[in-house]
């Protein structure tokens, strides 16, 4: 399994662009990518994308940055030795999405399936398993990766939001809900909630 997060120039795969992409080999979580790249010739940006990934506009059209395109045939040239290529995520169609496109805007052959494996919706189980109520909002979830990481005892994503981190964070929290224990190093000192 591969923990997946994209940072895009917006919320639309086929307007928007991505600008990075960080991802974590959950069976063998030292085994990791980190990848930026400039926008697409002709990708829309949106100032909102720009605040949450704390890229500025100069970052994401640098021609010294490699393309989009050398960036999804770099992660696919990291993922390759790995046994299973299924993404897990908060929202990975979100991300699996933005790297299928980028894949098909350039004819490349994009080898990763449809379905993924979303830290929401096992963040949902995890509460109903053991007897508490998800948290709404306006008649909806509210477990958003925020939501999450303080249930299972992390502190909130860094702003900006960062690719590799936001995958590690996604990776973290994924192995507390299921394994009820620690990933990564990095989040040994935050004991779980419910240990």
């Amino acid at each position: 399994m591969i923990v997946v997060d994209v940072e895009a120039s917006g919320v639309n795969p086929y307007k928007h662009s991505l600008v990075s992409v960080g991802a974590v080999h959950f069976e063998n979580p030292t085994y990791q990518f980190y990848g930026e790249c400039r926008i697409w010739d002709g990708a829309d940006i949106m100032d909102d994308a720009m605040a949450v990934n704390g890229f500025t506009r100069e970052q994401v059209t640098d021609p010294a940055k490699q393309t989009d395109e050398a960036l999804v045939h770099s992660f696919l040239a990291w993922m390759e030795p790995i046994a299973e290529h299924t993404i897990c995520g908060q929202n990975p169609s979100f991300d699996r999405d933005f790297l299928a496109v980028t894949a098909a805007r350039y004819h490349i052959d994009w080898p990763m399936a449809f379905r993924t494996i979303d830290t929401h919706t096992v963040g949902y189980m995890h509460f109903l398993l053991h007897g508490k109520p998800p948290p709404t909002a306006n008649k909806h979830s509210a477990l958003d990766l925020d939501a999450i990481l303080k249930y299972v005892g992390l502190p909130e994503e860094p702003m900006p939001h960062n690719a590799l981190t936001g995958a590690k964070v996604e990776a973290e929290a994924f192995s507390r809900l299921v394994y009820s224990k620690s990933l990564l190093e990095d989040f040994l000192k935050y004991p779980l909630p419910w240990s």
